[in-house]
């Protein structure tokens, strides 16, 4: 589902989201800014992993694991 909104954006803004889609390098003003703000979602959860993983640190119940792995697999030509 989407929803569609009013946006307000700087002139400058428009210009090159307009370029853009007549290059045809992006199909529409809406699928530049939706990736933009995809974008910026994944950023967001980035930061939000970051902040996790200083407080509780990065180890987990696979490190076991792959250190195993490091040393037993074999990887066959």
């Amino acid at each position: 589902m989407t929803t569609q909104i009013a946006v307000r954006l700087p002139d400058e803004m428009v210009a090159f989201l307009d370029r853009t889609v007549a290059s045809g390098l992006a199909p529409s003003r809406a699928a530049i800014v939706a990736s933009a703000v995809e974008r910026e979602m994944r950023r967001v959860a980035a930061e939000n992993d970051v902040r996790i993983i200083q407080a509780e640190g990065a180890e987990d119940d696979l490190d076991d694991l792959v250190a195993w792995t490091l040393t037993h697999a074999v990887v066959a030509d």
